[in-house]
């Protein structure tokens, strides 16, 4: 099968998702911008990303960094998507690049603002292409503003944000929030991105989606921020709830095999003492007041009990019990997961040469729909070129061959 097959194939799959018929240019790099267009297409939008290889995607590429000598971050954000090379320094390759615009209904990018209007793809100039196209732009603060000039990275997100101040203990530092925030921002824009789409739809009018990471972070922090606006000033909390106890990660017999407890009633923090042989201990805190009040000495009871259990077995004697328990699984457990694999969350992959592997699939079940998620591995740099160069623009191969000559497609 060819490469315009394969795209052709995978698009014909998806046309009872629920983004069936959305096309999106995708300008988006590194993972906050590409994790949104990554659920897009989970959902069956047709999303075509545009590189070059002469400035790859930082995840593309392997990346001593990050921990792996193998592209996993980019696996992690760009399958399902096609892949065309377009060198957009050159005039010609901005041209090309508007010819995909014009028959997307969204273009996306991540780059710092600015830099798609020193591209010639400003909101302005890719509207006298498409009159109502969406247009999502996710920067670290956003289009407008007095920062809006700041990059940034995920841990950078939960620092402006304030996130990273509300996690962690009480007596130790902020804790640096990585991926989980580019994966917020991600998730954020494309829930906007769906938003535009509908307007657009009610409307026929274009939309410029501006999301900033930060507030994404800022939006996150709740209640901290209303204490913070009354003169409190918030603590951070670890483990600990304001509202139960015991609520944390307490060690177990085994050596990083732990279990998460959420005790919210006096029954259950009785039934929890009684399953573990603590009835005794268990009455000097006899209400959810006082073992508040003594977190510390709750906290200490509670790993003395835990600490010749077994956490399986644990938390499956306290979840028939009616107790919220479960040990902090590892990957190894969530890649073996049989009800992640029966629902299809978690779900084999595979392509020629390419060995299988699991992937993690798109959340949401849709009783209407079918053909979410996974539905071909990250492509190659400029793998789908025949089909979007060939049956989308139609251009021949006498045309890319003098393109590729004169580096407009590199």
């Amino acid at each position: 099968m060819t490469q315009s097959e394969n795209a052709g194939a995978a698009s014909t799959r998806a046309l009872r998702a629920p983004l069936a018929g959305v096309r999106i240019a995708d300008f988006t790099i590194h993972a906050a911008g590409p994790f949104c267009t990554h659920l897009l297409s989970q959902l069956g939008a047709e999303c075509i990303k545009i590189e070059s290889l002469t400035r790859p995607d930082a995840f593309r590429k392997p990346h001593a960094v990050y921990g792996r000598m193998s592209a996993a971050t980019f696996d992690q954000v760009s399958a399902n998507k096609l892949s065309v090379r377009l060198n957009l320094k050159q005039p010609e390759a901005v041209a090309l690049a508007k010819r995909i615009v014009a028959l997307s209904d969204v273009a996306a990018e991540s780059f710092r603002p600015g830099v798609m209007k020193r591209l010639g793809l400003s909101f302005d100039a890719l509207r006298e292409v498409k009159s109502d196209l969406v247009l999502l732009s996710l920067s670290s603060c956003g289009q407008s503003g007095p920062d809006s000039h700041f990059a940034g990275y995920a841990p950078l997100f939960g620092a402006w944000g304030g996130l990273g101040w509300m996690s962690g203990y009480s007596d130790g530092p902020p804790v640096e929030m990585r991926h989980v925030m580019d994966h917020a921002a991600g998730v954020h824009a494309a829930l906007a991105t769906i938003a535009a789409l509908n307007q657009r739809r009610r409307t026929g009018q274009a939309q410029h989606v501006d999301l900033a990471a930060r507030e994404v972070a800022s939006a996150m922090i709740g209640d901290a921020l209303v204490l913070a606006s009354l003169g409190i000033t918030p603590q951070r909390p670890g483990n600990a709830d304001l509202a139960m106890s015991p609520h944390g990660v307490y060690p177990t017999a085994h050596p990083d095999r732990w279990l998460t407890l959420a005790v919210r009633t006096d029954e259950a923090w009785r039934t929890l003492a009684r399953l573990l042989g603590g009835e005794g201990d268990a009455d000097r805190y006899p209400d959810a007041a006082s073992r508040i009040r003594h977190r510390e000495d709750v906290d200490r009871l509670v790993t003395q009990w835990l600490a010749t259990c077994d956490a399986d077995a644990t938390a499956e004697r306290l979840q028939q019990a009616g107790i919220s328990a479960h040990v902090s699984w590892t990957m190894q457990d969530i890649a073996s997961d049989p009800h992640l694999q029966a629902r299809g969350a978690v779900s084999p992959v595979e392509a020629p040469s390419i060995p299988a592997r699991l992937a993690v699939g798109a959340p949401a079940r849709f009783s209407k729909a079918d053909q979410i998620g996974i539905r071909r591995l990250t492509p190659a740099l400029g793998q789908d070129e025949d089909y979007v160069f060939g049956e989308l623009l139609g251009l021949d191969a006498a045309q890319r061959a003098d393109l590729q000559a004169r580096e407009v497609i590199l």
